[in-house]
């Protein structure tokens, strides 16, 4: 089952793609470059997830403001 147009830019959108990201991969589709594709989500993935670990690093050290009861 192929994967529309429609779904496939909500799908993107919902991942947190920006405008020129989307951009890119619909071209990057359109000349059937798979590998141009995949680059561009694995590079997406990775910018989230180090998002993720900054904001873990964040929790971690309110999690000691907490523990040690600073306040």
């Amino acid at each position: 089952m192929d994967i529309t147009k429609e779904m496939l830019i909500t799908n993107l959108k919902d991942a947190g793609c920006d405008d020129k990201t989307i951009a890119a991969f619909l071209q990057y589709r359109q000349t059937n470059d798979q590998s141009k594709q995949m680059d561009l989500l694995k590079k997406h993935r990775n910018s989230l997830l180090d998002k993720i670990h900054e904001d873990q690093k964040a929790i971690d050290c309110l999690d000691y403001l907490l523990y040690k009861n600073i306040l």
